[in-house]
């Protein structure tokens, strides 16, 4: 399949993420079209990476379908052929919706990223060792790079429509959200994880964290939506190599961060936009390893007709 940079459907068009384009359909449902953009560091880069939209969508399709029983969620379909059945106006645009396309549910969307954190990593790692604190609050001393949390932590963050999101205490969620809405998102999150670690875990993947987003329906109900446990969401490590004490390799974009970090270092790129122009075999190596995760995750070869 060709990339994309940016769909052109006859849908009314809600808005544009970094790699997500959102369009109405009526009142009641929205279709998620992920593009083939790619950012690090808060920053798209020019450049597409091959097959990254359907690893995105297919890998959050079979987790929604593996996870119907914990908890609603918002996925109708994503079949080129099921959704244009739904939406004939899309009809003449199946090229452009196989693969990477999601007829959802539309919900009013929980202004918090609902974060789970099964290791210690990344930026929860960076701000243990200078300080033993999590979001401001204390840990357990003696804790190692990757070490595995037991129980979980449950660190939600404010959604940040441009630059980084802003982890905060669960505190300041109930401020916003009140009790109610703040005890069912931790339930559903850790739900969700729990039952997400152990499937993977069976596949030869540790997913270390990862962050959920939830929506209200218009009868009140909330649902699970967004993107679900992929590489874009979550961290995922190879089990059986898998050494607490230091960093992890993952399948995910390391490639574009390595590469970005080595020209930032070098002086050639200041870390903000405009990015650097990418090199064939790093596009190449990014696209290999999100397809790496979806046939590690799923035992499968990602076919898209």
């Amino acid at each position: 399949m060709t990339t994309m940079s940016a769909s052109d459907l006859p849908l009314p068009l809600l808005g544009r993420g970094k790699v997500r384009d959102v369009y109405a359909i009526g009142s009641d449902r929205v279709l998620l079209l992920t593009t083939d953009r790619i950012s690090a560091f808060d920053v798209v880069m020019n450049e597409t990476i091959p097959m990254k939209g359907a690893v995105l969508t297919q890998i959050s399709a079979w987790w929604f379908n593996q996870l119907g029983g914990v908890v609603p969620h918002h996925m109708i379909a994503a079949d080129a052929d099921a959704i244009i059945k739904e939406v004939p106006e899309l009809a003449g645009h199946r090229a452009s919706l196989k693969g990477r396309a999601m007829l959802c549910k539309r919900t009013t969307v929980f202004p918090i990223e609902c974060v789970v954190r099964g290791y210690l990593s990344g930026s929860a790692w960076k701000e243990y060792a200078a300080s033993g604190t999590l979001a401001g609050e204390k840990l357990a001393d003696g804790l190692k790079e990757s070490e595995k949390l037991e129980p979980a932590i449950f660190s939600p963050a404010t959604k940040a429509p441009t630059g980084h999101d802003e982890n905060i205490t669960i505190a300041r969620m109930r401020e916003i959200l009140g009790e109610e809405d703040t005890f069912t998102l931790e339930s559903m999150t850790r739900a969700v994880y729990t039952q997400g670690e152990e499937i993977a875990r069976e596949q030869g993947i540790i997913i270390a964290d990862t962050k959920f987003e939830f929506g209200r329906e218009a009868d009140g109900r909330i649902i699970l939506i967004d993107e679900v446990m992929t590489p874009d969401s979550s961290r995922f490590w190879a089990a059986d190599v898998y050494a607490p004490g230091q960093s992890q390799p993952s399948f995910d974009k390391q490639p574009l961060r390595d590469y970005l970090d080595i020209e930032r270092r070098a002086g050639r790129w200041n870390g903000e936009a405009p990015p650097p122009p990418l090199p064939a075999e790093v596009i190449h190596a990014t696209s290999k390893r999100y397809l790496d995760a979806y046939r590690r995750l799923t035992g499968a070869e990602l076919v898209i007709d």
